[in-house]
């Protein structure tokens, strides 16, 4: 249990809180991605590390390399007023939202489609024949099944 009043968390609570191992917390401190503080042999993170954390998981769950995470944490770069280095990480970031967004597109095709093979497959196993709009949407379902009959 994090101890709220000092805001202080041990490697086994943060990893226990963000489903990750600790040798995934231990593998982020030897980057320099996180800074936790020694008490002995154990690591004392802090609400930072733990703000860290949660960005540096963001991060990689939209695609962003470790050395790409490090340089956005590092908030000081980013708010030091340089227009240009703000400029560089408004083109990376819109270049990763299109990129998730294409991601997505992908997705809700691919899920449509494997909708339209399930309903296909069910309405075999019932021994039924697909309606011809369900036939004219899974083309490569029939196209295999034709195949199939035909060898």
């Amino acid at each position: 249990m994090p101890d709220h009043v000092c805001n202080t968390y041990t490697i086994s609570e943060l990893a226990s809180e963000f489903g990750v191992t600790a040798r995934t917390l231990r593998f982020y401190e030897d980057k320099g991605l996180l800074t936790p503080c020694r008490e002995g042999h154990s690591r004392i993170f802090d609400a930072a590390d733990r703000a860290r954390l949660r960005l540096i998981l963001r991060g990689k769950r939209v695609g962003f390399a470790l050395d790409e995470i490090r340089e956005m944490l590092d908030m000081e770069s980013i708010t030091a007023g340089n227009p240009g280095h703000m400029d560089l990480w408004i083109k990376r970031f819109q270049q990763r939202i299109e990129a998730l967004k294409q991601q997505r597109r992908d997705i809700d095709e691919a899920i449509e489609e494997l909708e339209t093979g399930c309903a296909w497959m069910e309405a075999r196993r019932a021994d039924q024949e697909p309606s011809d709009e369900l036939k004219s949407r899974a083309r490569a379902f029939e196209a295999l099944a034709r195949a199939r009959l035909e060898h």
